[in-house]
């Protein structure tokens, strides 16, 4: 078998069915694909189902092809018999490396010989995770951001052994199916995006430790704030702007000194079990009485909405 052209996919193997594996599945099924699916859990096909159901109403709203159908959907017994015929796979089992790397051997074991592997991987290198695999060259990373049925970036990495031709298959492949693949050629922790919110992250642990702020004013502060610059643009894009005429090379010489006075934190908290639990206090009453199904739809329909709003926008278009 030889590998098909990226935009002439049919077949995808699915492995591994919770929300980052049903959100790619969903993806797939909208792009008139069959997906073949496989997850150890007992109640897992119940599960998949049901969250493609609760999907589609809004697979519909983005767009569907022609030949998209949730009966395109079949659930296997066995990871080998899912991944038999499949022209591509995206393993998504949970994150530990133990795990990965045993999956990973297992699909490359069982497919065909041409067939790209794509971890949904948030944080490990493939070059870690590919030890045990007789086809390490075929192996990347494409790490999706929740819900993958929406947001359109994917952070594709190569491994030391990933091929070139690999490499840039899978960005044609992802870009086909409508998502925004980023191509990485160097491994790090996290790759970018991650890396970018954990320094958030670390921020606002500080700050709840510390009791500078409330769970409830810091997500006030970016929901309100920061976080509607960031939907339309960059973090660098909106810092350009901030120096007025002269962009960035007047923000960082006019300001350069005070811009350090907020980084008095370069290490992360320890989180302990108080840390941990002052943090998810405050989610709780943050939410209120609003369950996490009832949050995942106003989520969705924002997003879409969003999208389809700066879908018009020339700077939203930059560097797609």
């Amino acid at each position: 078998m030889s590998r098909p052209n990226p935009d002439a996919v049919e077949r995808i193997a699915v492995i591994g069915t919770g929300v980052i594996g049903g959100g790619w599945a969903a993806h797939f099924l909208r792009n008139g694909m069959r997906v073949a699916a496989w997850d150890p859990a007992p109640d897992a096909e119940a599960q998949l189902r049901e969250r493609i159901r609760v999907i589609w109403p809004k697979l519909e709203r983005i767009g569907l092809h022609s030949d998209a159908s949730p009966d395109n959907l079949h659930f296997y017994q066995d990871l080998a018999s899912a991944v038999a015929e499949a022209e591509f796979i995206q393993e998504s089992v949970p994150e530990r490396l133990p795990i990965k790397i045993e999956t990973l051997q297992n699909i490359d074991a069982n497919c065909l010989p041409e067939v790209l592997i794509a971890s949904s991987t948030s944080g490990y290198p493939m070059t870690q995770m590919a030890v045990q695999t007789q086809h390490p060259e075929r192996c990347v990373v494409a790490h999706p951001f929740n819900p993958p049925y929406i947001v359109p970036l994917v952070e594709v990495v190569a491994g030391e052994k990933t091929s070139a031709e690999a490499h840039q298959w899978a960005i044609d492949f992802y870009r086909a199916t409508g998502k925004q693949p980023l191509k990485l050629n160097k491994e790090i922790p996290g790759f970018v995006a991650d890396r970018i919110m954990e320094a958030v992250w670390r921020e606002i642990l500080h700050m709840v430790n510390q009791d500078m702020a409330t769970v409830e004013e810091i997500d006030a502060a970016v929901r309100y704030g920061p976080g509607l610059r960031w939907a339309l643009m960059g973090p660098l894009t909106v810092l350009h702007l901030g120096g007025g005429e002269g962009g960035m090379a007047h923000l960082i010489h006019q300001f350069g000194p005070s811009l350090k006075a907020p980084w008095t934190f370069l290490d992360a908290p320890e989180l302990t079990d108080e840390l941990a639990n002052k943090v998810i206090e405050g989610c709780n009453q943050l939410m209120g009485e609003k369950t996490i199904r009832q949050l995942e739809e106003e989520r969705d329909d924002l997003l879409i909405s969003m999208i389809e709003l700066l879908d018009r926008s020339e700077l939203w278009q930059l560097g797609r």
